[in-house]
């Protein structure tokens, strides 16, 4: 411990909380990822140099390669049957939900007239 009678200057102690001051998270797009990956895959510059260039961490970069390599069979594979499934589903929903309303709009226009 410093006193002041050694010749050292005691100066006012430091405030903790500006010097700790939170940032808010960023948040980053699928597209921008998706960007950041690609410039990676092409291998035309290093990790390092797109780390720098995006101001993101080299292992978040490498992070989301492996999440896009890992996730890369999904654009061939079984995936998109079942999203037609699915969107067969969500179609016959909206024509039930059109026939529904066109029934309600006709049963309201004959109860004005």
């Amino acid at each position: 411990m410093l006193k002041t009678g050694q010749g050292f200057k005691v100066e006012k102690p430091l405030n903790l909380h500006v010097i700790m001051e939170k940032r808010a998270r960023r948040k980053f797009t699928a597209e921008f990822k998706t960007k950041v990956v690609i410039e990676a895959l092409k291998e035309r510059n290093t990790i390092e140099e797109l780390s720098r260039k995006y101001e993101l961490h080299p292992n978040q970069i490498n992070i989301w390669k492996r999440e896009f390599l890992n996730n890369a069979t999904a654009a061939f594979g079984v995936d998109k049957e079942v999203g037609k499934k699915e969107a067969e589903a969500d179609l016959e929903k909206l024509y039930a939900q059109i026939g529904q309303m066109k029934v309600e709009n006709d049963w309201l226009k004959k109860k004005l007239q």
